[in-house]
């Protein structure tokens, strides 16, 4: 998904027609204080006002104590066709207000990545999330909208939050437990600032490290992506219900990670017999653990786009696999269809048609409105489709609460960044890293009476080692929000007599050090901007401060901060060790527990490790030989 930055819409003027205007108005106030249904309020778009105040809680959906199915059927009962549209459509917070919401009735708000309050803390998030739930709120029916963030490796839009390691990582270390509990965390926090939606996990199968999204994936291999699908379990909690749990996203369905060169929104040529063996598994998992919703990908299937693809979203998601819950649109998706730029009466139809059922239209989402109330006046979608969607929608509301407690629980606010939380942050961090050499047993270093030199652009760099989607869509550089950094991992872990100094370029380094650390690798990014069709080596910056570490004369250990294995065949003969650390998050400390021994490695390679980039794809099984396999990872003691 994309973020645009936008000035907030202008309400329209209202205009007031004498005597007949005015009498329109006090009808329309009338009968909503009467507590009839939204047939009597104004349509989407209209300038007439909408009415204020909800139903009284004896009404049939507002009852808790109604099955939830009674209750979605009550709603929908007195849903007009604008109120169900409404419903279906979601609009990124910066081109929408809470007055919008209560004219048209919207459904769903999101933070695109990047996207915050300002200032950018957990209480302005609690505070806007209330005021867009108030717009909702004083709609005629009173549906409470639901907010969705992208928080892809703990709530990580929002400074101060726990960054957890991106799930390359967390394919490494190959614990569905310690996922899951990193799922609770994360609802926890999500919670404490009110949002009660994770377009979370990403469950695509990476088959070519070029992809710009590999590290959104836990692996290559069907099976580990679909292991780790307890991170579902750990979002959406022992019930929906629960005042700690988030609705869950299972994306991006399907075949994101297979396209073409690993070009990112490309086309994934497969037959439909590998499509389902190698990528259509961890959504089968999902859907197993009650995944509450499903976000369609931007990528092809032989040519055709998956936001207009009836037979996979409806055919075999919603029919043969049984999913239950709401589809949603990746951002602006439903544009791509006709391959036109744009929003079009034909992108609509499609997507819709083929199974949608909520829309993302982030900046368009009036025109959305509009497109969709013609195509269904015109039968062209039909009512029967549109009530389908809307059902689904309302269901995961009812479930998750948001009727009886629609605003932020301001009581957990405090577990944002919690000790606990970062506590669980350093575990998982220590469980991600896979020593791939070991020259002579360097590893473990040595804590007390040592002298160690501490270089690399990633060494000191909160913002490098959390990579892409933290705080901004494409990540950044330095202390973009609270966490340790790996050189401060490492001083926090010796002994006071051993030194330990630090040059980001490797200057001032002699034959006195025992030892050199070099934290060099990738630079943040995020899809689209993080494709690598060419070299996929490290950067010349990189290799210079280790060779001016090497020249000293200094065994040189390598820990390698990045979102895929690098072509580093070349050079990696000379590294008395290489540690592949993917993207730890904020906290760094959990690197120098492994580098010190603090705990063993016992991380496992998720992805099989490149000899050259011109092995690309590479994966398990096909017959190449990789410079390290699939599975492969050292312990203490070891050399190689």
């Amino acid at each position: 998904m994309r973020t645009l930055r936008l000035p907030l819409p202008r309400r329209r003027t209202r205009t007031r027609v004498l005597i007949g205007g005015l009498i329109v108005a006090l009808l329309a106030g009338g009968l909503a204080v009467a507590g009839l249904t939204a047939a009597s309020g104004p349509p989407a778009g209209s300038d007439a006002a909408a009415p204020a105040g909800t139903p009284p809680a004896d009404v049939t959906y507002r009852d808790p104590h109604v099955p939830v199915d009674a209750r979605v059927a009550d709603l929908l009962a007195r849903m007009t066709l604008d109120d169900k549209i409404g419903q279906m459509t979601q609009a990124e917070r910066a081109s929408v207000t809470p007055d919008d919401l209560t004219r048209y009735r919207l459904g769903s708000v999101l933070s695109g990545g990047g996207s915050a309050p300002t200032p950018n803390t957990p209480a302005s998030w609690a505070d806007m999330y209330d005021r867009f739930q108030d717009g909702a709120l004083a709609a005629p029916l009173g549906v409470p909208v639901i907010y969705g963030v992208d928080a892809v490796h703990g709530h990580n839009n929002v400074v101060g939050a726990t960054i957890f390691p991106h799930n390359i990582g967390l394919g490494a270390a190959g614990d569905p437990d310690l996922v899951e509990r990193i799922g609770r965390a994360t609802a926890t926090e999500m919670r404490g600032t009110g949002i009660p939606w994770n377009f979370a996990p990403c469950l695509c199968v990476v088959r070519n490290d070029r992809w710009g999204r590999g590290y959104e994936s836990f692996g290559e291999t069907p099976a580990l992506p679909s292991a780790m699908t307890s991170v579902i379990t750990g979002m959406q909690g022992p019930s929906l219900a629960d005042p700690t749990s988030v609705l869950a996203t299972a994306k991006h369905y399907l075949g994101d990670g297979g396209t073409t060169g690993g070009v990112d929104q490309g086309d994934t040529e497969l037959p439909e017999a590998e499509l389902r063996r190698v990528h259509l598994p961890p959504f089968q998992a999902a859907i197993a653990r009650g995944v509450g919703s499903i976000m369609v990908s931007y990528n092809s299937w032989n040519g055709s786009k998956l936001h207009g693809h009836r037979y996979l979203v409806t055919d075999v998601l919603k029919t043969e696999l049984g999913f239950t819950g709401f589809v949603v649109s990746d951002w602006n998706g439903i544009d791509q269809i006709d391959g036109v730029p744009g929003l079009s009466a034909a992108d609509v139809r499609q997507a819709v048609n083929a199974g949608i059922d909520m829309a993302m239209v982030p900046t368009d989402w009036r025109r959305f409105i509009d497109l969709l109330r013609t195509e269904v006046e015109a039968g062209r979608v039909a009512m029967d489709r549109v009530d389908d969607a809307v059902r689904r929608i309302l269901t995961k509301k009812v479930e998750l609460g948001l009727f009886e407690r629609p605003y932020a629980d301001r009581s957990l606010t405090a577990s944002i960044g919690a000790p606990a939380h970062r506590a669980l942050a350093r575990e998982a961090v220590g469980a991600s890293q896979v020593l791939l050499r070991n020259t002579g047993g360097i590893l473990p270093l040595d804590p007390a009476g040592n002298r160690i030199f501490v270089a690399g652009s990633n060494a000191d760099d909160i913002g490098h080692q959390s990579g892409g989607w933290t705080i901004t869509w494409q990540g950044g550089s330095g202390p973009i929000t609270p966490g340790t950094s790996i050189l401060a991992g490492i001083r926090a872990a010796v002994d006071p007599s051993t030194q330990v100094t630090y040059d980001a370029t490797g200057t001032g380094i002699d034959s006195s050090y025992r030892v050199a650390v070099a934290v060099v690798g990738e630079t943040p990014y995020a899809e689209g901007e993080g494709d690598r069709p060419a070299a996929m080596g490290l950067r010349d910056t990189d290799l210079a401060t280790i060779e001016r570490l090497r020249a000293a004369g200094v065994p040189v250990v390598v820990v390698l901060v990045s979102g895929r294995p690098l072509d580093v065949a070349g050079q990696v003969s000379g590294w008395a060790a290489l540690l592949a650390s993917w993207l730890p998050g904020t906290e760094g400390a959990g690197v120098a527990d492994v580098l010190f021994g603090v705990r063993a490695p016992t991380g496992k390679l998720p992805l099989t490790w490149m000899a050259g980039a011109d092995q690309q794809p590479i994966h398990d099984g096909d017959g190449q030989s990789p410079l390290y396999p699939y599975g492969f990872g050292l312990t203490y003691p070891s050399a190689d």
